[in-house]
């Protein structure tokens, strides 16, 4: 609990056995009250260990939906059991679960809606070990973002957020996609709505037990990206009016 916000946890998760007690280990309790963890149709024990660790709301898809349909069962539940705070971690330990205070705390003292853990801010990502294949891309990326949807961010491409009951509450996040675009058209909705979005400095890291997607996924994805941020502008400007605004 942040003074009277009830702070809540999500986890999508996906073949996570082997770094979700690490991750678990660093949420900050008591102030986060509760964890909500999606298993997408996992093939290894992530839902045994969940269960182990205590967690209480574990959702379970039983066939693969995608990282986009796993986030919207989790925002759903979310809102179900009267979160007003909400952090989106993966259960990967690519991201600190140490970050949480502060970015409670921006929300909870109502100074922003909505935080990005950017590992951009502070060269974080290279000194992780993001590849420079996916460095650059990401600063190509988030540069035309910038410029079609308005904004000043460092990072569209994080997985490290939070978010605030009225954000949720307020987009319709339910007609996004199931895949990895899904987090793109989710701060393009949110940004298209006029909420302000906060950005902490986060250290990342890569090894091989941390989620990633390969080459041609990440293609797939950038392409979705450019599709976004051009419907976005176009949408803006009245040319043309997209279903997700």
């Amino acid at each position: 609990m942040y003074k009277t916000k009830k702070v809540v946890v999500v986890l999508p998760a996906y073949n996570a056995s082997k770094t979700i007690e690490k991750t678990f280990a660093e949420i900050p309790f008591p102030l986060v009250d509760e964890v909500i963890l999606c298993d997408d149709a996992s093939r290894d024990n992530t839902v045994d260990i969940a269960r182990n660790l205590g967690i209480k709301h574990i959702i379970v898809h039983e066939t693969n939906k995608g990282y986009g349909a796993n986030q919207k069962s989790l925002y759903t539940k979310a809102l179900e059991i009267n979160a007003d705070i909400v952090i989106m971690l993966h259960p990967d330990y690519q991201y600190t679960p140490k970050l949480i205070p502060s970015m409670c705390n921006i929300i909870g003292e109502d100074l922003y809606p909505v935080v990005l853990g950017s590992r951009i801010l502070g060269n974080g990502a290279l000194r992780g070990g993001m590849p420079l294949y996916k460095y650059i891309s990401n600063r190509f990326l988030t540069m035309t973002q910038n410029v079609l949807q308005g904004s000043k961010l460092s990072e569209f491409h994080t997985g490290y957020r939070a978010f605030s009951r009225e954000v949720l509450e307020s987009i319709s996040f339910e007609k996004n996609s199931d895949d990895f675009v899904f987090d793109n058209e989710m701060l393009s909705q949110i940004i298209y709505k006029g909420f302000h979005i906060a950005e902490v400095t986060t250290p990342t890291k890569y090894f091989e037990e941390a989620s990633s997607i390969n080459l041609r996924r990440s293609i797939k994805y950038g392409l979705g990206v450019l599709r976004v941020s051009f419907v976005h502008f176009l949408s803006k400007k009245g040319i043309y009016k997209s279903r997700l605004y």
